[in-house]
């Protein structure tokens, strides 16, 4: 047979692979659910949960031990912020714990007794302020609050006091220097630009993994494992490297033609629904979503050859998910990362996709600036292609035996 003939026969192999896994996907429901479903559906929730990108209008309880005029003044200033809600007057700090303990307020502004009269006296006043720790959104807009309305009565206690007499006098005693403060590449501070990107990649990697390991359980269910072995004739081990390369490209490409839509779906479509920050370049997105899905394909491909059956699958994959997202740095700094888990990290495909999404997506970073990424996922494309043919080599080896032992 001639080299071109050679090549013919190894397309039509592919394209027979390919034709057969299609089949199977779409015969499977549970595969169905997870390949179209979730990512479909999954993502438009997440992102509905997260669309108003703040949170605002926090409640409070206020334990006003002043009653007086200026005491009066600062609640009004603190309800006033778009951050912060007073929703509840309690006559003791004990009274407004009850109510932080029942969950009907988020955080507890205490003014003492001696407030206004300590301010004519000269005297420092102490405002407390007690904060729900459990959701740190709610923490951050309580303290920030309260914050900004007191350091807004000190500069005008401090006008009040000072003998300047023109207003740029006035300025610089309490307000010398002034902070331009500039929110890059989140400019609302958004929870949902934040987070939102980390979490679509996450679920291209993990949607796969959870079909192509049922898809792979289910063949072990039903004995199937060395069938396309058997229907390809693999004789001799160069023989058997070259069926094993062809069931990875042949599936793969099934994976890869429907994870395409996925993922232009959730990196291009969700993002401008919601209006999510998207300032990268489609060309330095889809040079970081060739090899990342290509990854995707190869390590869903090893790993599955570990599962016997199709619910086990699911068990270790969503028991990993949670995991993946703090350990890709986006949920934790990585520079504070201990080492052993950024090793960790460096197993999945997901840590460097995320990073590079997030630096393209968020900061329009460019092929240079996101080289490291790319270069750590075609090396993941390799080692878990060689890691993938190996595995389903042990895995059709071990089911022939346990036939010829049966």
């Amino acid at each position: 047979m001639t080299i071109f003939g050679k090549i013919l026969k190894w397309v039509a192999d592919i394209c027979r692979v390919w034709a057969g896994e299609m089949r199977a996907i779409f015969k499977d429901e549970g595969v169905l659910i997870f390949f179209f479903l979730v990512p479909l559906a999954y993502p438009l929730l997440y992102s509905w949960i997260y669309n108003n990108e703040v949170v605002r209008e926090t409640p409070v309880a206020v334990v006003d031990m002043s009653h007086s005029s200026d005491s009066r003044d600062l609640i009004r200033r603190c309800d006033a912020t778009p951050d912060v809600c007073v929703t509840h007057y309690s006559n003791s700090l004990a009274e407004a714990e009850k109510l932080m303990s029942d969950q009907q307020i988020k955080g507890i502004i205490v003014i003492p007794e001696g407030f206004a009269v300590n301010r004519w006296r000269m005297q420092q006043s102490v405002v407390s302020v007690y904060c729900d720790m459990a959701i740190m959104l709610n923490y951050k807009n309580v303290f920030a609050a309260v914050s900004s309305v007191v350091q807004q009565i000190n500069s005008e206690i401090q006008i009040q006091w000072s003998n300047h007499i023109t207003e740029k006098e006035k300025d610089m005693s309490v307000q010398p220097i002034i902070i331009d403060d500039v929110a890059m590449y989140n400019p609302s501070s958004g929870y949902g630009s934040f987070v939102l990107p980390a979490v679509l990649i996450l679920i291209i990697q993990q949607t796969m993994l959870l079909g192509i390991g049922m898809l792979a359980g289910t063949r072990r269910e039903r004995g199937q494992t060395n069938k396309a072995f058997i229907c390809l004739k693999s004789t001799g081990w160069r023989q058997v490297l070259s069926t094993a390369a062809t069931l990875i490209m042949g599936r793969g490409m099934s994976y890869l033609l429907i994870y395409i839509v996925m993922a232009s779906y959730l990196t291009i479509i969700i993002p401008h629904i919601y209006d999510f920050i998207t300032i990268g370049r489609w060309e330095v997105l889809v040079s970081m979503m060739v090899p990342y899905l290509l990854a995707c394909v190869c390590f869903g491909v090893a790993v599955s050859q570990l599962f016997s059956h199709r619910e086990d699958v699911m068990l270790v994959v969503v028991f990993f998910s949670l995991p993946l997202l703090f350990i890709s740095g986006i949920s934790w700094p990585q520079s504070a990362m201990p080492a052993f888990w950024e090793y960790v990290g460096n197993l999945f495909p997901s840590t460097f996709a995320i990073r590079a999404f997030v630096k393209t997506s968020s900061m329009s970073a460019n092929m240079g600036e996101i080289s490291s990424e790319l270069i750590a996922l075609w090396i993941q494309v390799a080692v878990y292609f060689m890691l993938a043919i190996v595995a389903i080599i042990i895995a059709d080896r071990r089911a022939k035996a346990r036939n010829n032992n049966n």
